[in-house]
């Protein structure tokens, strides 16, 4: 898909960080599965793993127990999955950031500081983060607007002219978060899981887009923005606006395309 010739220099990345610079995800397919096979349940399949990719904690753990009906509260089911996810995590070995609440970041990038330190923990947006109301994870905008106004706010104590949200690029491989950087006016790379990307088949513009309608609130509010200190939500794009580009792989990454120069 061609990028809009009319969209400005990228002056910020703003990224994602399980199933995308750490590949937790099939890790945690293999946790949850040895779960699911222990009470006889079948393993989790694509069409249930999709929902739950780059949700909040409460709202994909509603989803997978509604689902998988185990003789388990959800308390216990966490704890069976996190003695597994000990055993399975500290194999991850890439390189940041997102609905992930604090406990299992640090779970997941301990093994990883020297990768991780190009963040700085000021601009860590996890999803434990007060500043995100309840119910205002991902597919809602306002982690990646938190983002921004973290880098802004820095601009803001130096002088600088602050970024807006056309200038930042969101690398993604869910869904939801896809649609969250969409509707935070910015542009969004898709990078998916080859399984997710073969669910949503014939559906990859509208998951661009911002348009499978995983955002049930704030419709029609306008555009996105940070404003007196309250995040907005916005709607999401257009079919083909040249906004949001899909790629298998970051490999080769078209620097040259987002006005990015490296040195």
């Amino acid at each position: 898909m061609a990028i809009s010739s009319s969209l400005p220099p990228i002056r910020a990345c703003l990224f994602d960080m399980d199933g995308l610079l750490i590949d937790s995800e099939d890790l945690y397919t293999i946790c949850t599965n040895e779960v699911l096979r222990e009470y006889g349940r079948p393993d989790l399949p694509w069409s249930i793993k999709a929902q739950l990719q780059g949700r909040p904690r409460p709202e994909a753990q509603r989803i997978f127990h509604a689902w998988a009906q185990l003789p388990l509260t959800p308390t216990e089911f966490d704890d069976k999955q996190s003695q597994l996810q000990r055993k399975y995590f500290p194999r991850i070995y890439l390189a940041l950031a997102t609905s992930s609440h604090t406990g299992n970041f640090h779970l997941k990038t301990a093994h990883l500081s020297s990768l991780f330190s190009i963040f700085a923990p000021l601009h860590r947006v996890l999803g434990d983060d007060p500043r995100i109301a309840p119910g205002r994870g991902k597919p809602a905008p306002d982690i990646y607007l938190l983002a921004l106004e973290t880098i802004n706010a820095s601009l803001r104590e130096k002088g600088e002219r602050e970024l807006r949200p056309d200038e930042c690029l969101v690398f993604e491989d869910s869904v939801p978060g896809v649609e969250a950087g969409r509707r935070a006016g910015m542009q969004v790379i898709w990078c998916p899981h080859p399984e997710l990307l073969e669910e949503y088949r014939g559906r990859e513009k509208d998951v661009l887009a911002g348009l499978t309608g995983e955002h049930k609130g704030d419709e029609g509010v306008g555009c996105a923005e940070v404003s007196e200190g309250k995040i907005k939500s916005g709607q999401p794009g257009n079919v083909d606006d040249g906004w949001a580009r899909l790629l298998e792989t970051l490999e080769n990454f078209p620097y040259e395309t987002y006005g990015i120069k490296i040195l």
